[in-house]
């Protein structure tokens, strides 16, 4: 005879599925981040590639104008669009910033700047963490575009400049000073593995809650404008 699950039970299954749900969902939409983002870097390239390419002919019809190329000569101009477009396709991505950078980057920079290094250092983080950091890079792709009216030496500049320059890198530098045999051994209760989550998570949550607190003035002027069309146009429609 089994024993009924009684609704802790039940609860804690429900809170499990939560969290793997949970983990599906940042681990998707981690994996569409970066999908998009290596579709701007290949984007990138390619514009360079036919920006340098067309140049090459640009040069090389100017100066078939003032003396005949001849067939070394558009051979010598076709082996260049090939060495220019080969440089340009394996040309090494740009390197993620440093610690430092960051505390020195623009505040309307910085969100990408925080997402660049983060990026960096998710090969070298557990599973749960990494979830965070696609999680927490969904975020500041959300908070970047909100910058763009706040004040390089402002009190929300600051207080976002502490948090995702400053703090975040510290963190999780702080985390990978730890041995690797040591991250999963518990100290004091917990392990260094777990607190990371934990820091990771608060981060993500204060993110989320700066995002709300810029976007606090158009969500109250979005408010206000849909309550003067309801009386414009819902009292043009009753009267």
């Amino acid at each position: 005879m089994t024993t009924p699950r009684g609704p802790s039970d039940v609860d804690a299954q429900i809170e499990r599925a939560r969290e793997v749900m949970a983990r599906v969902s940042g681990d998707y939409r981690g994996h569409t981040k970066r999908v998009r983002r290596k579709a701007r870097s290949v984007g990138r390239r390619l514009v360079a590639i036919a920006v340098a390419n067309a140049l090459i002919l640009i040069a090389a019809m100017v100066v078939g104008f003032a003396m005949p190329l001849g067939l070394f000569g558009g051979l010598a101009v076709l082996l260049l669009m090939v060495a220019v477009t080969l440089a340009i396709a394996m040309a090494p991505a740009p390197r993620a910033p440093t610690e430092r950078k960051l505390r020195e980057v623009d505040i309307k920079a910085l969100p990408a700047q925080t997402e660049r290094w983060l990026e960096a250092q998710r090969p070298a983080l557990p599973p749960p963490a990494r979830t965070l950091v696609d999680q927490i890079g969904v975020r500041l792709e959300t908070l970047s575009p909100q910058l763009a009216r706040v004040e390089n030496e402002g009190e929300a500049a600051y207080e976002l400049r502490r948090l995702i320059g400053e703090q975040l890198p510290a963190f999780v530098g702080e985390y990978q000073k730890v041995p690797q045999p040591l991250r999963g051994q518990a100290r004091n209760g917990r392990t260094p593995d777990a607190q990371l989550v934990d820091g990771l998570r608060l981060i993500d949550g204060e993110i989320a809650a700066m995002t709300e607190r810029l976007a606090q003035g158009d969500l109250d002027s979005l408010a206000t404008r849909g309550r003067f069309l309801e009386i414009k146009y819902k009292g043009d429609e009753t009267g």
